[in-house]
């Protein structure tokens, strides 16, 4: 706490809490299940932190510039301000990559949710049933329009995939 209350240009120590950011980094990339929101909530004290951090290199390096300048004698070096700043934007590029896969969870879940939005009941448990849920015949044909379109879909693909192979071929050749 000593560290982070000492005056600019005075050589502070980096806080240990930029080693406590870098020791839970590791413990996030080895909890590869956490959810990307909580993940997300996780980093956000690390980035605050990060932040602080940068500006105190900043405001460090500039008195130290600022005593050069006006001639003064300061024999301590400045701090690396582009180590600080890079460790902050990844941060930010994981948050951002956190971001990004809760938006395709929940994209995947509303698309899941639209085309699949109800159950077909288990014979296995035949008290359960809820009235929303379809039944199989329904559900064979729900299936077969998936199928159907997963189909089209495929042969769009090849016919797109056949167009630019045949664009890329010179036109004076025959084969």
């Amino acid at each position: 706490m000593a560290a982070q209350q000492q005056q600019p240009g005075v050589g502070a120590v980096p806080p240990t809490g930029m080693q406590q950011a870098t020791s839970i980094q590791q413990q996030l990339s080895q909890q590869q299940d956490v959810d990307p929101v909580q993940r997300f909530k996780m980093l956000i004290p690390q980035l605050k932190e990060s932040l602080q951090f940068v500006m105190r290199i900043a405001s460090s390096n500039l008195g130290h510039n600022t005593a050069i300048d006006n001639g003064k004698n300061n024999d301590l070096p400045a701090q690396r301000f582009d180590k600080s700043l890079e460790e902050f934007y990844a941060l930010c590029d994981q948050l951002e990559l956190c971001l990004r896969l809760a938006y395709e969870c929940l994209s995947q879940s509303i698309d899941s949710a639209k085309h699949s939005p109800n159950l077909v009941p288990t014979a296995t448990k035949p008290d359960t049933v809820q009235n929303e849920s379809l039944s199989y015949s329904q559900y064979l044909g729900m299936i077969k329009s998936q199928i159907s379109c997963a189909k089209d879909i495929h042969n769009a693909l090849l016919e797109c995939s056949k167009k630019i192979a045949g664009k890329g071929q010179p036109q004076g050749i025959m084969q």
